[in-house]
């Protein structure tokens, strides 16, 4: 995605200088004399980025940022001030300025700080995105995905919605089996009926043929009321068998008659009860070599597996990460009363590295962690729980092929950094290189204060 940022400044010099760098650096750039001239073309649209002079004839960058503010709140301000009007640079952060810069001006810092706020954008769109996508879909919500992989789940799901055959969800535990038998039950034409959620791995050999059938009054010590089951309260509407493979086989052969004649008596009862169900089923197991282990009946097995669908594992849709990230991080901000705008670059390398043997489950159990933990405005390496720098290769720099030595120089000093979490004396013992010289190239790239606070004394 190629970033359009608008700049505002009086100064003709500042203004076009500006303009010529970031053009060097791929983004589009709008220019603009005065605040009237700006806002004029932020109300057009199409602006991500907005730098603004605080001190202008007219209409003043406080004013342009009140606007922005107020009416396209997803654009991040930048201010550039003098040395004089550093308080009133504080009172815009105050006011919700991404950032702000001294002239005269370090273009690097400015350039890290643009990233860095062009970044938070895009997890912003993201989100966005995700929300209208939802929210024009609401059969598939928490269908959370945009990769090759699941656009196949979602085709099946659409595909399989309204007819009557029974529908086996596979996959690994976490991906998410449950998500999908809700969006065949909200597509079909039973969604204005129930939705039956069996958890079955749940449930002791005792009393699974009373949740699932229900039972008479009488029918064993305490049926002291008639209970309906779960395929009776189900009728009309979808019971989702979750864990069909954790079930003995006298309880296999009772939902065997019901797939085959819609019919079943309660525990204790003579009164048959006929039931209009759609079932859906899912296993993590493999129910072909059950079958062949003699744990599942094979007449069981080929009346559910009509229709299969195969939920992939995280690890095999990654592109969906970025989405993911950004949902459970709007998430768990609401929930914890906090505002952290993104993920940085070291960690999201870790999580893109990292196995997730989990799965989705485990990814929203790392992103809550890490908002907890998290005690600035991104999320860290060090917010992320252990087993995540451990599983993914955390020790390692990745520095792609093509780049010169100076980029590459650069990747293994911010890495080191990061993990050093900024120690300048200790990253430079382990580089072989004295602190000074560290100092020194981090000046040249005008890194000295990306890592935040040195932490040499700690």
């Amino acid at each position: 995605m190629k970033f359009t940022l608008l700049i505002i400044d009086d100064e003709k010099n500042i203004r076009e200088g500006l303009a010529a760098n970031f053009e060097l650096e791929d983004y589009n750039v709008k220019t603009a004399a005065t605040g009237e001239e700006g806002l004029k073309i932020i109300e057009k649209g199409d602006i991500d980025l907005v730098i603004t002079d605080l001190r202008m004839p007219g209409i003043s960058g406080e004013q342009v940022l009140a606007k922005v503010t107020a009416e396209t709140p997803g654009i991040p301000v930048i201010i550039l001030t003098g040395h004089g009007s550093i308080d009133s640079a504080v009172d815009a952060m105050r006011h919700g300025a991404y950032d702000f810069l001294t002239k005269p001006l370090n273009l690097d810092q400015l350039g890290m700080i643009v990233k860095r706020a062009l970044e938070s954008r895009e997890m912003s769109l993201q989100h966005q995105q995700l929300k209208q996508t939802l929210e024009g879909n609401e059969s598939l919500k928490g269908m959370i995905g945009k990769s090759a992989a699941m656009q196949k789940v979602q085709g099946m799901i659409r595909k399989v919605a309204d007819s009557r055959a029974s529908v086996l969800i596979t996959g690994e535990s976490g991906v998410g089996k449950e998500l999908v038998a809700k969006a065949i039950h909200n597509l079909s034409q039973r969604k204005d009926k129930s939705f039956v959620e069996v958890q079955l791995s749940s449930l002791s050999e005792n009393v699974i043929e009373s949740e699932l059938f229900g039972h008479e009054k009488g029918a064993y010590t305490g049926a002291d009321r008639m209970q309906k089951g779960c395929f009776e309260r189900a009728h009309g509407g979808t019971i989702f068998l979750d864990e069909i493979g954790e079930i003995n086989q006298n309880v296999q052969v009772k939902i065997l008659r019901v797939l085959q004649e819609r019919k079943f008596e309660r525990v204790g009862g003579e009164q048959t009860i006929e039931v209009d169900v759609r079932i859906i089923a899912a296993t993590n197991r493999n129910l072909e070599e059950e079958v062949k282990a003699g744990r599942f009946r094979e007449d069981l097995y080929y009346r559910l597996n009509v229709i299969h669908i195969e939920v992939p594992p995280l690890r095999e849709r990654k592109d969906d990460i970025p989405l993911l990230l950004s949902h459970f991080l709007n998430e768990f901000n609401a929930e914890n009363n906090k505002s952290i705008k993104g993920v940085d670059n070291r960690a999201k390398s870790l999580l893109f590295k990292y196995n997730w043997p989990g799965n989705i489950r485990e990814l929203r159990n790392c992103m809550e962690s890490a908002v907890v933990m998290c005690g600035g405005d991104e999320i860290s390496s060090a917010d992320l729980p252990p087993s995540i720098n451990a599983g993914s290769g955390a020790d390692s720099i990745s520095i792609p092929l093509g780049i010169t030595l100076d980029e590459a120089e650069k990747i293994i000093i911010r890495e080191n950094l990061a993990l050093n979490r900024n120690n300048k004396s200790k990253t430079a013992d382990m580089l072989g290189i004295g602190r000074k010289t560290l100092q020194r190239r981090l000046a040249e790239w005008g890194l000295e204060g990306e890592s935040g606070t040195d932490a040499d004394d700690v």
